[in-house]
């Protein structure tokens, strides 16, 4: 190969690795960003859930408040 061939050749990888990096460093952005909406998201759902206990308690009594079953 000759030096021009080369040059050119280390030139294209250069490029490419260049793009490789900001791509790679654009999906780390989006990664962190996505992890931070991912835990709010996760924290509005326990806070749902809570609320939703407050206000709407389940109608099943626990085993110990239930009433024994009629004898015959």
């Amino acid at each position: 190969m000759e030096i021009g061939e080369l040059k050119a050749r280390l030139e294209e990888l250069e490029t490419r690795v260049a793009f490789q990096e900001e791509t790679i460093a654009v999906l780390n952005d989006q990664l962190a960003h996505q992890e931070l909406d991912l835990r709010r998201l996760w924290d509005a759902n326990r806070l749902l859930a809570k609320q939703l206990k407050v206000v709407a308690p389940s109608n099943i009594r626990r085993e110990d408040e239930e009433t024994p079953p009629p004898h015959y």
